[in-house]
């Protein structure tokens, strides 16, 4: 265990939970919850939810060892892959999923068709959808080929299935979709249905920041 940094060498120190920082095995503690905070790397086939009526496999079944039940900040699709944050701590996932703190989340997507330099500048000036305007950070081509073509896309706004129902609009229907990252965090080398706790200077740092839209 360490208390801000330092190892904690004598029995019966004394923390201030408002002021000091808290770590077990690299994993930031709270005083008296011991909170949790999880990446997953999500495979395709598995749904965000506690439980499915038709019995389809969901990532809590590839979060057993856990101690106790934690919940998704933010969603993927049954068919979404990558990275996906889990916790306990209700006013963390609260600020990473706040319009005013909204992180910026990475995409890699396979479409259907030849995306051209006009397709991409669309989905930066913004698409119109049935739930309002919804554009893009970044986007940028990075292979087509037989039909298809590999994007990299960030956004920073959090609304349901976005990826796919921006680029269905202009024409270009979705083959895959990745997560590759969500504020600064990517997969690293966990193979898909692997997870990890985050450290506590990842816990600390997404506490702190405060990302504004841009």
């Amino acid at each position: 265990m360490q208390v801000n940094g330092r190892p904690v060498t004598r029995p019966g120190l004394l923390v201030d939970e408002a002021r000091d920082s808290v770590t077990l095995d690299g994993r930031l503690l709270t005083v008296e919850t011991g909170q949790l905070y999880i990446l997953l790397n999500k495979p395709a086939g598995y749904l965000v939810t506690a439980s499915d009526p038709q019995g389809r496999p969901t990532v809590y079944d590839l979060l057993e060892e856990i101690p106790r039940r934690v919940f998704p900040v933010g969603r993927l699709d049954l068919d979404t892959e990558g990275v996906l944050l889990l916790t306990d701590d209700g006013d963390w996932a609260h600020r990473l999923m706040h319009p005013r703190h909204q992180a910026v989340k990475g995409y890699r997507v396979v479409v259907e068709g030849e995306m051209n330099p006009a397709d991409l500048a669309r989905l930066t000036k913004g698409v119109s959808l049935e739930d309002g305007l919804s554009r893009a950070r970044t986007a940028r081509l990075e292979s087509s080929d037989s039909g298809l073509s590999a994007l990299y896309l960030e956004l920073i706004t959090g609304k349901k299935r976005q990826v796919k129902r921006m680029c269905a609009a202009i024409g270009h229907p979705v083959r895959r979709l990745v997560r590759i990252s969500f504020a600064g965090l990517t997969a690293g080398d966990l193979e898909p249905g692997q997870w990890r706790y985050l450290e506590a200077e990842e816990v600390s740092r997404l506490s702190k920041e405060e990302r504004q839209p841009r």
